[in-house]
């Protein structure tokens, strides 16, 4: 047999309900067509979960899905995601996540874990190397997120071994709660903690000591002192700022979402940003993810007038936005603290806040004209508010248990639903669509097709899913030339660029037949109308999106996947993709 490289073609396979784990073998030829990330987790859900299964119910199955590339000596290698069917959405779930543990994971010997069942009661899994084992974990549950890391380190005695766990929004089955790794680092999209909740799995601690096989390690420790020569180059603004930089001429052509996407200017939005951080000396230090010289993550503390802990890390544009310009907050400090309650409390940042602009827009329209979390009116630009909602919604008090639910449930019961940002259920991220550049044009695309709903990362593009499946980080500046190169000094395969790309393709067209399946078409593949209406105020109140156009855009974008007018693939497109038998 020829020697594996990138891989070892070992999958985890844990039943919760029986309490017992095995070891599934997955042949190099199977693992190359899926090598990872949204390839795999389609693949499972597709072959093992029942049709119309309930998402919180013992059926689901959720994945975690380590991609070629994780665990490799390489910036941005550090990338693996999770996936199950969504329990905000009901449709395909996944989220992406950086850090340390997918590497560790990956140098346990192993490429993914399958979680199927549900414990009894509080169980959190163990792994180091081959040792496998389901505990007890009664003592962890309600604790947050650092409580939990430190407290497993020190009960299994191993000071390095990474942990990815839920907070107590896991736990009460927030409907957009994730799971967590490196106290900072979170698999925030599509509700993925509260599945990780319903099957009652506190925690996954991993602690690896295998070098990952590599074809040619000359070629790949080549790539990785490509990237540290070219840091300025390539990724100066990353390494020194993060994410959020400019965000004052941002707003000014209307690039960041405004007090729950009514648009228009924002006044303090170089208040929130990220110079505004190293100015104000919020920010410390930046830290980087497994084997990465870009060092792009931003860590934040603070004394007054909040406490917030570095270890949380601080917050990204999308955090920034979210919890600032969206909720008509433009104070930094509180933009900061709300992060990391979020992180320690595990809730996906972007729906956290979308969810209360929301809510607050209720109040300011007279729909709900008294909402209030825990005895504070929800009201644009109230820190108070902010802070209340993140610890009512995650111990689901009062409104907040509405809340919990994503902001399209509540507007079910609540009212309010021609005031949602969402699409299929999940909360846009924060780029307004309506910004006249090319990058507006993509960002509608994203948000209009992705599959797991409002996604921002163009991960709806065959090149883009590709990274999605392989494990690279996006922020890294590889083109497909260069990371079909990467992936081939890994594994070995020789692929060219186009079946690189022929990956990203499969994955995402196996996506879209998982959405068919529960009930999603075309008529899903929009923008809500709270996004497509003019901005309040200023030159940008004259522009509004043309539907018409919108959905020529989304008609061509079906033909380029080789998928009929109503979005379902062609019998040629899975022949030629090799997966008919999922017709």
């Amino acid at each position: 047999m020829n020697a594996r490289h990138g891989s070892w073609g070992r999958v985890l396979r844990v039943d919760l309900t029986t309490r017992t784990t095995s070891v599934e073998e997955m042949d190099e030829a199977t693992f190359r067509r899926n090598p990872g990330g949204r390839a795999m987790i389609a693949r499972y859900l597709l072959r093992e979960l029942p049709h119309n299964a309930e998402p919180l119910g013992q059926e689901n199955v959720l994945i975690f899905a380590m991609g070629v590339l994780t665990g490799t000596p390489l910036s941005g290698a550090s990338r693996h995601a999770v996936g199950a069917k969504s329990p905000l959405t009901g449709a395909f779930g996944e989220a992406e996540v950086g850090g340390f543990w997918g590497a560790e994971l990956k140098r346990s010997g192993w490429d993914g874990i399958v979680v199927k069942g549900a414990a009894t009661s509080p169980v959190y899994l163990y792994i180091k190397d081959e040792v496998v084992e389901v505990r007890d974990a009664a003592h962890l549950w309600g604790l947050e997120i650092m409580d939990t890391e430190d407290t497993l380190k020190a009960e299994v005695g191993e000071r390095l071994a990474r942990v990815c766990e839920i907070g107590p929004a896991g736990e009460n089955l927030v409907k957009f709660s994730g799971i967590v790794n490196d106290y900072k680092d979170i698999a925030g999209r599509a509700g993925l903690g509260a599945v990780m909740g319903s099957k009652k799995l506190k925690a996954i601690v991993v602690k690896g000591s295998k070098n990952l096989p590599l074809a040619d390690a000359v070629k790949v420790k080549e790539v990785g002192r490509w990237v540290a020569d070219t840091l300025q180059e390539n990724h100066w603004t990353f390494h020194n700022f993060g994410t959020g930089m400019g965000l004052d001429g941002y707003t000014k052509f209307g690039g960041m979402a405004v007090r729950n996407y009514e648009g228009g200017p924002f006044a303090e939005a170089a208040e929130i940003s990220a110079e505004a951080l190293i100015e104000k000396g919020y920010r410390i230090k930046m830290e980087a993810c497994w084997a990465c010289s870009v060092r792009c993550k931003k860590v934040v503390r603070l004394e007054q007038p909040y406490q917030v802990d570095p270890k949380y890390g601080g917050p990204e544009f999308e955090s920034i936005a979210a919890m600032g310009s969206d909720c008509g907050i433009g104070d930094l400090a509180a933009v900061s603290k709300a992060n990391e309650r979020c992180n320690a409390l595990g809730m996906d940042t972007i729906s956290f806040g979308a969810t209360v602009a929301w809510a607050m827009d209720l109040r300011r329209q007279g729909i709900v004209p008294d909402a209030e979390v825990d005895g504070v009116p929800l009201e644009f630009g109230s820190i108070r508010a902010l802070l209340a909602a993140a610890e009512a919604i995650a111990h689901r008090r009062g409104l907040g248990d509405l809340l919990a639910e994503g902001s399209a449930r509540a507007a079910d019961k609540l009212g309010g639903k021609e005031l949602l940002t969402t699409v299929k259920g999940l909360e846009i991220a924060m780029h307004d669509p309506r910004q006249r550049t090319e990058f507006g044009k993509q960002v509608r695309m994203s948000y209009a097709t992705s599959p797991s709903g409002g996604d921002h990362m163009n991960s709806n593009l065959p090149s883009r899913s590709a990274k999605n499946t392989v494990g690279m980080c996006f922020f890294l500046k590889y083109d497909d030339p260069k990371l079909t190169e990467i992936v081939n000094a890994v594994t070995g395969w020789g692929l060219t660029t186009a079946e690189l790309t022929d990956i990203g393709e499969r994955s995402l067209t196996l996506a879209r037949l998982f959405n068919i399946r529960e009930g999603f078409g075309a008529d899903d593949d929009r923008l809500p109308p709270q996004v497509t209406k003019p901005h309040v105020s200023g030159v940008l109140s004259k522009i509004r999106l043309d539907p018409g156009d919108l959905a020529g855009q989304i008609r061509a974008y079906y033909a380029d996947r080789g998928w009929s007018a109503l979005g379902v693939p062609l019998p040629e497109t899975l022949a030629r993709l090799g997966i008919a038998e999922y017709a």
